[in-house]
C-alpha cells in the first residue's frame, strides 16, 4: 500500500515506519509542524528542532523520503483555542484528544494526496473491521495503551488510520529500536501535552492566562491556609504544586466567580472520593452501546473502571462507577468507554451541580 506516516521523531513512529517498510509499503513520511515557534519565544530556542532532527535521521537511515507539513494555524484554530478556553473556563482541557482528532487524523487527512490508502502512526492502538464497522482495539500493554487518545475519531479516520504497534508492547517496541539500530532508539518518552513537548503546562498558561490571585481554603473549616495564582491552575485531584504544609492536601472544588480554590487532607478525602458523574456531547466510534454494564477510563493509562452506563438523551447520561475512584475526577475531561478490549466512544465529564 502506498502509506503517508506519521513521523513525530520518538521511538514509536520510528519503530512502526520500519516495521510497515519491512512489510514492502511504499512510505512517505511526513513531520507535522505544529509548534507555534512566536507563542513560544519566551522560553528561547524552538523546542520542536530537535525532534526534526531525530526524524530526519530516522529516514536518512531507511531511505524514505520526509516531508515537513506546517499546520501552526491550524493548530491555533483547533486544538489550542480550545485549551485557552476550557481553562478559563475552570475545567481540566485534553488537547491531546483533539489534536488526534482535529489535526493528525483530520487537517492531515485533508491536505494529503487522495493516492495514500492510509495513515500510519506510532499509537499503541488496533483497528479491526468487524460487523460494518471500523472498531478500535486495545493493545496488549494497559499502560501505554493509547485509545483513550483516539476515542474521538470518526468512522471514516479510523478505516484510513493504520497502527502498526498494535500488537506491541512498550517493551517490544524498545527491542525492536535496538534491532534496527534506530536514532531515537534511547530517546526518552514524550510526558507532555502534544503542542507543549518538555514546556511545563504553567507556564503556557501564565503566557496565555496570567496571574490571579486567590484564596486556598480548607473545605471542612472554611479556613484560609494560603495564596494560589489563580484557579486555572489547579484540576480537581490534584495534590502537588499547592505549597503548603501539613498536608498531603488535595483540591476538591474551585469557586470560579471567586477565584477560590478548595482544598482537603488525606482523611477527608475519603469522602469525596466519587463514583459517579455526568457525561455528554459523545463521540461513538460505530453506534451507541445498546448495554449499560461497561468499563470505563476516565484518564489515560492503565486504570478501568467497570461501570453502568445510563442514558437520559442521545447527548447526556450518568455514570455509575463500580468503584470509587481516587485521583479525582475532574470536568472537562473525557471518560472513554470499552466493551472489553473495544473502545467504544466516549464523552466530556460535565460539572457537578450539586458541589
Amino acid at each position: 500500500m502506498k502509506i503517508a506516516m506519521l513521523l513525530s521523531g520518538g521511538v514509536d513512529s520510528s519503530v512502526a515506519m520500519r516495521l510497515l517498510q519491512e512489510q514492502g509499503h511504499d512510505i512517505t513520511a511526513f513531520y507535522l509542524k505544529i509548534w507555534l515557534q512566536e507563542e513560544f519565544s519566551f522560553l528561547g530556542d524552538c523546542p520542536w528542532e530537535e525532534d526534526l532532527q531525530y526524524a530526519r535521521a530516522v529516514c536518512e537511515q531507511a531511505g524514505i523520503p520526509l516531508e515537513i507539513m506546517p499546520l501552526q494555524d491550524e493548530y491555533w484554530a483547533a486544538v489550542i483555542s480550545y485549551t485557552i478556553d476550557e481553562i478559563k473556563a475552570g475545567r481540566t482541557p485534553n488537547p491531546d484528544m483533539f489534536c488526534n482528532n482535529l489535526i493528525k487524523f483530520g487537517q492531515f487527512y485533508d491536505k494529503i494526496d487522495d493516492s495514500y490508502e492510509k495513515v500510519a502512526s506510532g499509537h499503541y492502538a488496533w483497528v479491526e473491521d468487524r460487523d460494518d464497522c471500523t472498531r478500535l482495539i486495545r493493545t496488549p500493554d494497559p499502560i501505554k495503551d493509547q485509545t483513550y487518545f483516539l476515542a474521538y475519531l470518526s468512522q471514516a479516520q479510523l478505516s484510513r488510520a493504520l497502527f502498526p504497534l498494535g500488537s506491541h508492547t512498550k517493551a517490544q517496541v524498545r527491542d525492536l529500536a535496538k534491532k534496527y539500530d534506530l536514532p531515537t532508539q534511547s530517546r526518552r518518552d514524550s510526558q507532555g501535552l502534544c503542542f507543549l513537548g518538555q514546556i511545563k503546562f504553567s507556564d503556557f498558561i501564565k503566557e496565555h492566562v496570567g496571574i490571579l490571585k486567590g484564596d486556598i481554603i480548607e473545605i471542612d473549616s472554611g479556613e484560609k491556609l494560603g495564596e494560589h495564582n489563580g484557579y486555572y491552575y489547579y484540576t480537581i485531584g490534584q495534590r502537588q504544586g499547592l505549597g503548603l504544609s501539613g498536608g498531603p492536601w488535595y483540591v476538591v472544588k474551585k469557586d470560579i466567580p471567586n477565584n477560590r480554590i478548595y482544598i482537603s487532607n488525606r482523611h477527608a478525602m475519603e469522602d469525596k472520593y466519587q463514583d459517579e458523574f455526568e457525561v455528554g456531547g459523545f463521540n461513538w466510534n460505530c453506534k451507541p452501546p445498546k448495554k449499560e454494564n461497561l468499563q470505563v477510563k476516565v484518564r489515560h493509562g492503565a486504570l478501568i473502571h467497570n461501570c453502568q452506563l445510563r442514558f437520559y438523551d442521545e447527548q447526556r447520561a450518568h455514570v455509575k462507577l463500580e468503584n470509587v475512584d481516587r485521583a479525582g475526577i475532574a470536568p472537562g475531561q473525557f471518560a472513554v468507554f470499552y466493551d472489553d478490549q473495544v473502545c467504544l466512544g466516549g464523552g466530556m465529564i460535565l460539572e457537578n451541580q450539586e458541589s
